[in-house]
């Protein structure tokens, strides 16, 4: 179920692989209707924003996304007056001094990650291995954006189990009725890239392979289940069997300028006959 709003819930981190796109162009692909949402992959929760549940269950093996989230659940008036703070103070030096200082205090934390997200290259999300963010400064220098409802967005993740765990462990909670949207990192088969990061760990093609089944073992309960993923045979393959796969294009961000952008297909699938 959602909730009937007069005003949008836009999401407020910028996250790389993240599915505005798809929440804007895809959303029949959805079920009419189901009792709880399960977001397993969290990230910028486009889709959970655009969707506004009444129910939902959000996990996220990132720590510090997953605080992020309760702050602004818990505290929203908080959280907007600390953006406010380093919004007056941004700067290359600012950046630096703060990005080399994480602060322990759960407030000061979810500051910390949206600054950084809002003001870093790209608003990657990358960490060394000594666990610590280590992303140069970028171009945007808005710390407060136009869109921030922060009042409003507690109003919605009111709503929400928001957890940091393994996607497993969502998953495996979902139940008949509910419905499950499912998206992981695009690891492939044989890429061998060693770069597709699941916060502090290499997501790895045996985790795409525990995920499938997670997927499966839902389905079987009677949830139902939507994944995102690289259109790639070694996916296609992966989920030969379980429901219908359909490819979906999104714009290219990577080319300079927009007339040489081209679209990029990835795929879907869905483990329900859609009535």
């Amino acid at each position: 179920m959602k909730i009937v709003r007069t005003e949008k819930v836009v999401p407020f981190l910028k996250w790389a692989g993240g599915k505005r796109w798809f929440a804007d162009r895809h959303t029949h692909l959805l079920p009419d209707s189901y009792e709880r949402y399960f977001e397993p992959f969290l990230g910028g929760g486009a889709l959970y924003f655009a969707e506004a549940p009444e129910r939902a269950v959000l996990s996220d093996l990132n720590a510090d996304l997953i605080a992020t989230y309760q702050v602004a659940r818990d505290f929203p008036t908080d959280l907007t007056e600390r953006l406010q703070y380093y919004h007056e103070r941004h700067s290359r030096d600012t950046y630096y001094a703060v990005r080399g200082t994480k602060p322990s205090d759960k407030i000061e934390l979810a500051a910390w990650f949206l600054y950084l997200n809002r003001t870093c290259w790209n608003g990657l999300y990358r960490v060394n291995l000594q666990n610590v963010f280590n992303v140069p400064i970028g171009t945007k220098t808005d710390v407060v954006l136009p869109t921030d409802n922060f009042m409003l967005v507690s109003e919605l993740l009111a709503q929400a189990e928001i957890q940091c765990c393994d996607f497993e462990s969502t998953i495996n909670a979902a139940k008949e009725g509910d419905f499950v949207f499912v998206d992981p990192p695009y690891t492939v088969k044989h890429n061998e890239n060693g770069f597709v990061k699941y916060n502090d760990r290499i997501f790895s093609w045996s985790d795409q392979i525990r995920l499938r089944d997670a997927v499966l073992r839902a389905s079987r309960r009677g949830a139902k289940v939507l994944v995102t993923n690289a259109n790639h045979a070694s996916i296609r393959e992966l989920y030969q069997g379980i429901g219908s796969q359909m490819p979906v294009t999104r714009a290219s961000v990577l080319a300079g300028k927009s007339a040489y952008r081209a679209s990029v297909e990835e795929l879907a699938i869905r483990t329900w006959i859609a009535d």
